[in-house]
């Protein structure tokens, strides 16, 4: 089984520890993930709105999360 795949067993498991823990596990592999992909259509030239879009949010709520986590632009290379 792959790790994610784990974590959700243990997320529903009936010791709250066990389930907890899992939960604060998965929440950072999203988050991580999350960052990866936005990292990546920014890459590709996606704009905000179409991240927001895709990841249902807002616009604003996407650049406030993700925006100051990026590589600024070089305006040489336009």
């Amino acid at each position: 089984m792959t790790e994610a795949t784990d974590l959700a067993a243990a997320a529903g498991s009936t010791d709250p520890r066990v389930g907890l823990r899992a939960v604060v596990a998965l929440r950072r592999l999203l988050e991580g993930l999350e960052r990866l992909q936005v990292a990546n259509a920014r890459a590709r030239g996606w704009s905000w709105q179409e991240i927001a879009d895709a990841l249902e949010v807002t616009r604003q709520g996407v650049h406030k999360k993700h925006a100051r986590l990026l590589p600024m632009p070089d305006p040489r290379e336009d």
